[in-house]
């Protein structure tokens, strides 16, 4: 899929005065912009937060947890009310989506949510996600929505990640001390020193500064996902970056053999068990890199639930992939062999038509 997800910051959409609806109207435009030009996008908004303070005219930085949550409860249903209207404007549809990192750290929550936002997309519906706030503890106290976008952006396996800041890009030093800092167009490698001279922020309605878009940033470089950090007052900065002009500051993907999902799958999840494939299901998976459908299966080893691991073998015993299957081992012994036109009717249900989505699925040997 062809996706962008691009995180928009509090310092971007709000202020002390709550909302800002000129600069959301503005992002959404060019937003359907890049939407009508064919490419996907889900963006992940910060805001809730802010726009609850000024409805309870509260003044300065929150301290108090349950005072944010009950900001953020207040104000999500207006954030999402400003991108309604919005995207509206220009024939758009939206959905909300609130996460948290602990949904995202269960497998099975992972695939839920993927399917979700993979539906929402296939049906050109634009996804808004936030941080559950209301609900969230610690991630509420440290984390903010930077690291959120790098997750959902690694989950959907995007094409690019885009950070939206109160800034033209990562500067050599703090541009609001030192005049003569410039900005950083191009970042090889997230390094120890990078890290150090990004730590701080001033800012008083969001939780993030520079440091957190690095920390996010090598999430996603950890998953083969290249990092745009941009001026968000500019919007027009994304078609600029998306024609391929070098604007703000990019950080390059890391080179690895796995991406950091797959590297998971392969060396971290204990296996549940083996389907054995016929010859064209191994050839389709290990020379073509297609999904496996429940058609190429023969038999199958161990008990296991939708989102387990288990290993692919050829009819030798060889196993050539390892992923996390869409259907439990009762479940499987229902449609394997099966066309995937036969699984609602075999099962009553279906959750999809791949038993292992390529996405899903890491070569192994």
């Amino acid at each position: 899929m062809d996706l962008t997800v691009i995180k928009i910051g509090s310092n971007i959409i709000a202020s002390e005065k709550g909302l800002d609806e000129s600069g959301i109207n503005d992002i959404a435009r060019v937003i359907s912009t890049i939407h009508d030009n064919g490419q996907k996008v889900a963006i992940v908004s910060s805001g809730a937060i802010a726009a609850g303070k000024n409805k309870l005219q509260i003044k300065g930085r929150i301290r108090d947890i349950s005072v944010k949550q009950a900001a953020a409860a207040i104000g999500q249903s207006s954030l999402m009310w400003a991108y309604e209207k919005a995207f509206a404007g220009y024939n758009k549809k939206v959905a909300q989506i609130l996460l948290t990192g602990v949904v995202l750290s269960d497998r099975r929550r992972y695939i839920n949510t993927k399917n979700t936002l993979s539906t929402l997309l296939s049906l050109d519906v634009i996804p808004v996600i936030n941080e559950n706030d209301t609900v969230s503890t610690e991630e509420i106290k440290f984390g903010d929505n930077d690291r959120l976008a790098a997750l959902v952006a690694t989950l959907l396996e995007s094409k690019r990640l885009i950070i939206l800041s109160d800034v033209d890009g990562l500067y050599t030093d703090d541009p609001a001390r030192n005049k003569k800092a410039g900005i950083i167009h191009r970042v090889e490698e997230i390094t120890p020193e990078l890290m150090e001279k990004a730590k701080g922020s001033n800012s008083m309605v969001g939780t993030g500064g520079m440091y957190s878009k690095l920390l996010a940033a090598q999430i996603a470089s950890d998953n083969c996902i290249p990092v745009n950090i941009l001026n968000g007052k500019k919007p027009e900065l994304l078609l600029s970056l998306l024609s391929g002009e070098p604007v703000g500051t990019t950080i390059e993907p890391g080179q690895k053999k796995y991406c950091a999902k797959k590297g998971w799958i392969v060396f971290s999840v204990r296996s549940k068990g083996t389907l054995t494939l016929d010859s064209g299901a191994v050839k389709a998976i290990a020379q073509m890199g297609k999904s496996l459908l429940p058609s190429g299966i023969r038999s199958l080893t161990g008990i296991f639930d939708r989102g387990d691991a288990v290993y692919c073998a050829d009819m030798d015993g060889k196993r050539i992939s390892k992923g996390l299957v869409n259907y439990s081992s009762p479940e499987l012994l229902k449609i394997i062999g099966k066309k995937t036109s036969q699984i609602e009717s075999l099962l009553g249900y279906k959750y999809s038509d791949e038993v292992i989505h390529r996405d899903n699925m890491a070569a192994v040997g």
